[in-house]
């Protein structure tokens, strides 16, 4: 079977699956996939929408469930949770909202929130109202990203050229995140 055959037929599963689990640049890949016709644009943010909704929801269970735990009483003593529990009591409706949005603390927040007095049925209705806006702005951001890159260059043709970007993207990201990292951590030394 063809790549482009497999990406037609399991693009979907894989942006959803990746925006649940690795996040800005599945969503961005699945724009870019979506601009090359390979499904369609809303069908592209709803499974990044989606796939960011369950996997936070699965985080919140397991911040709810397992808060007793000592694999959650440790990560709360890093500073990424620490941080998320203090900007959730100070703006608790606005942080449900945006955490995914606020670098650094977007896989520990819903477990953090899990662990606080915040009702499910609230995270629950905000975090599918998050995840739709975030899936359809990173989403769109792809497909725009992808008329941006036929403007410059033309008309890009195959798959092949659009795992290529999506893994330069994802390399850059992840370079990008090393290092200031890398810079925050010497920060805090």
């Amino acid at each position: 079977m063809p790549i482009e055959a497999i990406i037609a037929r399991y693009g979907i599963v894989a942006v959803f699956a990746g925006a649940g689990f690795e996040g800005e640049t599945a969503a961005i890949a699945g724009g870019l996939l979506a601009h090359q016709g390979y499904f369609t644009l809303p069908a592209a943010m709803a499974a990044a929408a989606l796939g960011s909704f369950v996997a936070d929801q699965l985080f919140f269970l397991l911040g709810r469930r397992f808060r007793e735990r000592r694999w959650v009483r440790k990560a709360q003593q890093r500073p990424a949770f620490a941080r998320a529990l203090g900007l959730l009591e100070r703006y608790p409706r606005a942080f449900v909202f945006a955490f995914r949005f606020i670098y650094g603390i977007r896989t520990v927040s819903p477990v953090a929130i899990g662990t606080s007095n915040v009702p499910t049925r609230t995270f629950i209705a905000m975090n599918a109202v998050a995840a739709a806006v975030w899936g359809a702005l990173f989403v769109g951001l792809g497909f725009l990203f992808g008329h941006a890159i036929e403007a410059a260059f033309g008309h890009v043709h195959g798959v092949r050229h659009v795992v290529l970007l999506a893994i330069v993207a994802a390399v850059i990201a992840i370079g990008a995140v090393q290092t200031i990292r890398r810079w925050r951590m010497r920060e805090t030394e």
